[in-house]
């Protein structure tokens, strides 16, 4: 049998393999497409702005931001973006916007966390610039700030007021140290036009001064557990030219800057003790930019809404629950089933706040949230809220956000879950049952046995109430005990074609959330199966999630 070709170049497998994750990578490599799905196809045409990354005319990589009055782009196939947006005459990047070359896209949502990735080659198209796609896949959100956007009214673009250096002022350190976010670009090609050759555009973030500079003037930046591609890190070691952009948010100014990266492997070594690795940048230029944007950003007004535990329940072996109520008096907003509620945690010994994203569990109408947590192993802020929240505290949270929602309509709904992925689908299946919903609904979990087997009797007690749904639960590895009491409905673990066994059809709606491999392996049977990509959505959770 042939093997398929993997999605990745030498330098990103050898990144993968240092880090212990080669496993990992390929398994989530099967979200790499050469095509964009619907759904991201949609994302890209919604955007005000893109993150650009690629080369200059003399090979020097910068990263840029391309905005337009309207969308700045559209998605009108699978295999190509057209480029409404434009760089300015002083943009150090727009040499190296021409047709033939090579161009990194980050498409990001910081309002919802939400960001997919395109690389390819630019090519003229009549009057517009179309990026042909090499690969698509979706990112991490795991460190990403909610800010949203807005447009000045009267914006005038302005003259070229570029300050350019060889290393940067008093004033862009402190920038560059009171970020919280910035945009970092790299590239690589094996000189044969291969699918993984091109450049990357990227998001990196942290708490405010998280990047750190050293007595040489160097960027020490701390590279955390996120997704297992190390698209920038693998990069960087086939080419240590590397673009980094840093934004002002409240004016629209960008520093951008080009420089040289290693890689320090042994996190011990960084200013941040939550850093696995470190990328050391020794700045070659930089060029700032004020105000080029008509777009700015503002932190979300509810990031602060202080909210009390209210009780905590174990739910099973490796989950318990967390209800929170608001400390101040007053209603507490609804949230679509599906969304998360963003909070930060002050961990006594960590410098700054720990921002953790958990999917709310309960119903989206009520007097408090619940939101349920796996015991990670490694998990700093999981094993701090098993081990010592507790009723009485108080946390920060912001808004539910997300857009993995339960579809509007009357289309069926199909439901699919493995392990800590039941609990978004779970506020889904509450909402069905209180909303007295006439569509058919299959509920279809997968765990290992009865002592993960979290919301057991709670999901049996919503599937007695409504006529409209059904339920059938996986135990992948049940005990004898299991077996006598009959917890669950079937051996194995949940494959594609039992979901179309179901009979819900090719039009239903199918929202998988679970593990990388679980949800990939079922978006990839579903599809050969016949269920158009358009009627699949998923979550993931874990690193590439």
């Amino acid at each position: 049998m042939d093997q398929p070709i993997s999605p990745f170049h030498s330098g990103e497998i050898e990144a993968q393999s240092r880090a212990g994750r080669a496993e990992r990578a390929a398994e989530t490599g099967r979200f790499i497409r050469d095509f964009m799905p619907q759904q991201h196809r949609d994302f890209f045409a919604s955007l005000p702005f893109l993150v650009v990354a690629g080369v200059d005319r003399g090979g020097l990589p910068w990263v840029s931001i391309l905005e337009g009055r309207d969308s700045v782009v559209g998605a009108h196939d699978p295999h190509s973006l057209t480029l409404a947006g434009h760089l300015a005459a002083d943009d150090p990047l727009l040499s190296g916007f021409v047709p033939g070359a090579s161009l990194g896209v980050l498409g990001i949502e910081p309002a919802t966390r939400r960001r997919n990735r395109v690389n390819g080659r630019l090519r003229q198209d009549g009057n517009a610039l179309v990026l042909d796609v090499r690969q698509s896949f979706g990112n991490c959100a795991q460190h990403i700030r909610p800010r949203h956007w807005h447009r000045v009214a009267e914006f005038a673009e302005p003259a070229t007021t570029a300050r350019v250096s060889d290393r940067p002022s008093d004033a862009q350190k402190q920038w560059i140290r009171s970020a919280d976010t910035f945009f970092i670009g790299s590239g690589q090609s094996s000189g044969r036009e291969e699918g993984s050759d091109g450049h990357d555009a990227s998001h990196r973030g942290g708490e405010p001064g998280f990047v750190h500079i050293d007595a040489e003037g160097r960027l020490c930046i701390p590279d955390y557990a996120g997704n297992d591609f190390f698209n920038t890190i693998g990069n960087l070691l086939r080419d240590p030219r590397v673009g980094l952009l840093f934004v002002d948010f409240d004016s629209g100014g960008l520093l951008q800057l080009t420089g040289r990266a290693e890689i320090i492997w042994n996190g011990r070594q960084s200013h941040d003790p939550n850093a696995r690795r470190m990328i050391i940048v020794t700045i070659d230029r930089v060029v700032e930019r004020p105000a080029a944007l008509a777009l700015r950003w503002r932190m979300p007004r509810a990031d602060g809404m202080k909210l009390q535990v209210l009780d905590r329940v174990q739910e099973s072996r490796e989950v318990t629950s967390f209800h929170l109520a608001p400390v101040a008096a007053g209603p507490l907003a609804d949230f679509r089933p599906g969304q998360h509620l963003p909070i930060a945690l002050e961990i006594p010994g960590h410098p700054g706040p720990l921002r953790r994203s958990y999917s709310l569990s309960g119903p989206a109408q009520g007097k408090h949230y619940r939101i349920s947590v796996k015991r990670e192993g490694r998990g700093m802020v999981s094993g701090y809220l098993h081990d010592y929240l507790q009723p009485g505290d108080v946390i920060t949270a912001s808004n539910p956000s997300g857009d993995f929602v339960m579809p509007d309509g009357d289309t069926p709904l199909v439901l699919v879950s493995a392990g800590v992925g039941v609990t978004p689908v779970l506020a889904m299946l509450h909402a069905h049952v209180a909303g007295a919903d006439m569509r058919p609904l299959w509920f279809i979990h997968g765990t290992q046995n009865r002592g993960t087997h979290a919301f057991r009797e709670e999901i049996a007690d919503l599937i007695a109430r409504s006529p409209h749904a059904r339920k059938c639960t996986h135990y992948s590895r049940p005990d004898p005990e299991d077996l006598r009491l009959a917890h669950h409905d079937r051996e194995g673990r949940v494959t594609a074609r039992d979901l179309v066994a179901l009979g819900a059809g090719a039009s239903a709606h199918y929202l998988i959330c679970g593990p990388v491999r679980f949800t990939a392996d079922l978006i990839a049977g579903l599809t050969r199966l016949g269920v158009p990509a358009g009627q699949i959505h998923h979550e993931s959770f874990g690193p590439a999630g």
